[in-house]
């Protein structure tokens, strides 16, 4: 037996032992322990992890002394029991991402969240050399949540074969779906550890249709589906920065059904104890975020406005995980301009929701960040990054205010007002604000300036603005000691 005497509070417990190999222990064998402290008790599956090996992993939230007893159908891995200390979280663990206030995010230990994402499907299956830049490039970025697929992708500007497959098999002789590959299981698992390193949460896609019958991963049987839920499940679920995305465009998978869905959901709520984030993203045709097993809204849409009907119709967290992407490329959605991304990425943002970051600049070698990682080269990033600073700035209470109408805001009545105008070239606004006295800012977003506008704001007031475009206005009360002082 190989088992961990200590682990952090939401770090990695793992039990690894030995086992038969005879027949397929994928499909023979099962295996699981129970997890107890007190009366909190767990039950977590187990996977066969190759050459005879069974491991367990187990991701506990409270600090302290635990116990675990196994279970298997295998007598020699069957009720063996021990324990282990949780020692305090170490320095940056805030352990998973959970909903708070209905449509916001915090980490479990009520640490501030908003996920600034990025799209890179299928960097973990690119040479080595391009892994380690796009942890450089992640490294320098504003970026705390990416979007990846575990299964490799067939589309456009991707026809390459992978080092690897997820299941045992070749494109020439088959694959037989009964059977994981774990290392391809266990090189996506140092990529979704090495992210965690970075403060990334990995946004892990399960399904998508770019296969179209060419591995045959998107048409597996019900049966091999679960499987492959389950061991999925079971190896990941105790990475703290686990989301779990269902699938990627998931109405064009016209193999399955709304109800298999609604199985694969249930399927991952039940094996995860761990209780990660779950959604799905449409291409067209939206799914029922009502769901009681989605946690938050995935959604594709060039409309960020829609965030906020969304977030008022479900109250749930809203993500737009694809408003397009700037790049260059022959088609629509990889064609915008960096200031179309700045603007809807800024627009849905104060709408109350969170819109994902995409590039697909074309380069001879075919290389785009969007799918490979690699290198950024847009324009929009530091942008970003200079909107999730102001952001960070303002007071983790502030949300969309859904009285103002005619430009996207986000407020504390009579504390803090964040204004975004996007396309609207206003020439002057008209305030009306609670008793007190505030300071107005000017921030353009483009070119990422603050312009202070005055500190002796009170009551009924006007505010000349420049009318350009991708502006914004903050508004916050000054205390007394600071109206006193002249700060």
């Amino acid at each position: 037996m190989n088992t961990m005497k200590e682990v952090e509070r939401w770090g990695l417990f793992e039990l690894s032992l030995k086992g038969t190999e005879e027949g397929n222990p994928f499909v023979d064998i099962s295996f699981g322990a129970r997890f107890r402290q007190g009366e909190q008790v767990y039950e977590a599956e187990g996977f066969y992890d190759g050459g005879g090996t069974y491991k367990v992993r187990f991701m506990p939230e409270t600090e302290g002394t635990w116990t675990f007893t196994t279970s298997s159908s295998c007598r020699s891995l069957d009720k063996i029991t021990g324990e282990f200390k949780v020692l305090p979280a170490s320095n940056g663990n805030h352990g998973p991402v959970r909903v708070k206030d209905e449509v916001k995010f915090s980490y479990a230990d009520g640490t501030r969240y908003s996920p600034a994402g990025t799209t890179c499907y299928v960097w973990h299956l690119q040479d080595s050399g391009l892994q380690e830049e796009t942890l450089r490039t992640l490294k320098q970025s504003p970026f705390n949540k990416l979007r990846m697929c575990v299964f490799p992708k067939s589309y456009l500007f991707n026809q390459a074969e992978p080092a690897s497959y997820p299941f045992e098999g070749s494109p020439e002789e088959g694959f037989d779906l009964s059977r994981m590959n774990p290392i391809y299981f266990a090189h996506l698992e140092r990529k979704i550890k090495e992210l965690s390193d970075l403060g990334i949460e990995a946004d892990l896609i399960l399904f998508h249709p770019y296969d179209e019958g060419r591995w045959g991963f998107d048409r597996m049987s019900a049966e091999q589906d679960e499987r492959y839920l389950r061991y999925v499940v079971a190896r990941l679920s105790a990475f703290r920065n686990i989301w779990w995305s269902l699938a990627n465009e998931y109405d064009l998978m016209t193999e399955k059904t709304e109800d298999d869905w609604d199985r694969y959901f249930r399927i991952v709520q039940e094996y995860d104890y761990g209780r990660h984030l779950r959604s799905i993203h449409n291409c067209k045709q939206f799914y029922d975020y009502g769901k009681p097993w989605v946690t938050h809204i995935s959604i594709q849409t060039d409309d960020v406005k829609a965030v906020s009907a969304f977030t008022r119709n479900f109250a749930k967290p809203v993500v737009v995980d694809e408003c397009g992407y700037e790049g260059n490329i022959h088609k629509r959605w990889g064609s915008l301009t960096p200031e179309e991304m700045v603007c809807r990425i800024w627009e849905g943002t104060f709408r109350g929701g969170y819109v994902t970051h995409g590039e697909t600049y074309a380069h001879p070698d075919s290389v785009l960040w969007w799918s490979h990682g690699g290198t950024l080269h847009g324009e929009s990033v530091q942008r970003i990054a200079f909107m999730k600073r102001l952001l960070e700035e303002s007071p983790e209470e502030i949300k969309y205010c859904t009285a103002r109408h005619d430009a996207s805001t986000l407020e504390i009545a009579g504390v803090h007002y964040f204004q975004y105008f996007g396309p609207h070239r206003f020439s002057f606004r008209h305030f009306s604000l609670p008793e007190g006295i505030y300071k107005a800012e000017l921030i353009d977003t483009w070119n990422m300036t603050v312009t202070p506008l005055g500190e002796r704001f009170e009551g009924s007031f006007r505010i000349d603005l420049p009318a350009k475009l991708y502006y914004a206005l903050r508004i916050q009360r000054v205390t007394a000691e600071n109206v006193q002082t002249g700060e």
